[in-house]
């Protein structure tokens, strides 16, 4: 995630940081250029279309499906956003589930072995749900603690292990029952999270509906020059390139941003947040 000063224009305008759309685009753009001026170029030159009152009238049609494109942009990036800061309260939650637990295993003044246990399982929860988002596999550091199967589900596993430590705990009477209930209320949390976090990761926005807002814009801008050249003439070589800009920048933040576990530039701070979690959980049960 970017880390900036959203009251600093000047970085933003003139500024161009990796993750601008402008770097992926921008050969893309070249070539809607070049095509514009071709299209200009016949059409000034030799076509002479802009007598013909059915060709000129396309540029309507433009501003009829402009708003039409608009809405459909803007219902796309809210539901990305949507899905976006669904996973940041997810991961925000799985941090104060943690330094909760850690608060209450820490309060029980358990052996230094069941302490060590927990300071460990705790965060390494945290670890294996972000590889396991990121789909890839997490063992850790002194896995020897935890017994791991890498073919199965892993966050499970741990959470599996961290319960089992609590039942452990009261049945050889070093908790009540009632602080039995107290911890699972807090354990159960991690697998609610873990759900949460996979349905955003699993269920991205319906095929169809992505496919066409690409096609939908690709066959818009692709037909900009001709309905604007009669009007416009040699300047849709620069304004068209730029609506392209506009439109596919807006779809492209919105695939990015609708998986928010991964590693792009715009996702959430995974790795920062588990890291955190570990501090803290370290902190707490020293």
């Amino acid at each position: 995630m970017i880390n900036y000063n959203p009251k600093e224009w000047v970085s933003f305008i003139f500024h161009i940081h990796k993750a601008d759309t402008f770097r992926k685009l921008w050969p893309l753009m070249l070539t809607v250029a070049a095509l514009s001026a071709g299209i200009a170029y016949l059409e000034l030159n030799y076509l002479k279309l802009a007598e013909t009152t059915y060709i000129k009238n396309v540029g309507m049609m433009h501003n009829l499906l402009g708003f039409v494109i608009s809405m459909l942009l803007v219902f796309r990036t809210n539901t990305s956003y949507d899905r976006w800061w669904d996973g940041r309260k997810l991961l925000g939650a799985l941090t104060n589930v943690s330094r909760n637990l850690a608060i209450k295993i820490k309060a029980l003044n358990l052996d230094a072995a069941e302490v060590e246990f927990f300071k460990y399982a705790i965060p390494k929860y945290a670890f294996a749900l972000k590889e396991h988002l990121r789909e890839k596999q997490y063992f850790g550091k002194d896995s020897f603690l935890i017994e791991i199967d890498g073919g199965k589900h892993i966050p499970n596993q741990v959470a599996t292990s961290i319960v089992s430590r609590i039942y452990d705990l009261q049945t050889n009477h070093k908790i009540s029952q009632e602080q039995l209930i107290t911890l699972n209320a807090d354990t159960s949390q991690f697998t609610d999270i873990c759900g949460g976090c996979e349905r955003i990761r699993n269920t991205p926005i319906p095929y169809s509906y992505s496919a066409f807002i690409k096609k939908f814009i690709f066959i818009y801008v692709l037909t900009l020059p001709i309905g604007w050249v009669f009007s416009l003439g040699y300047f849709v070589i620069p304004i068209v390139p730029f609506i392209l800009y506009v439109l596919a920048s807006l779809e492209l933040i919105a695939e990015e941003i609708e998986n928010p576990f991964n590693t792009d530039a715009n996702d959430l701070p995974v790795d920062e947040i588990c890291n955190n979690i570990e501090k803290h959980v370290n902190e707490i049960l020293s």
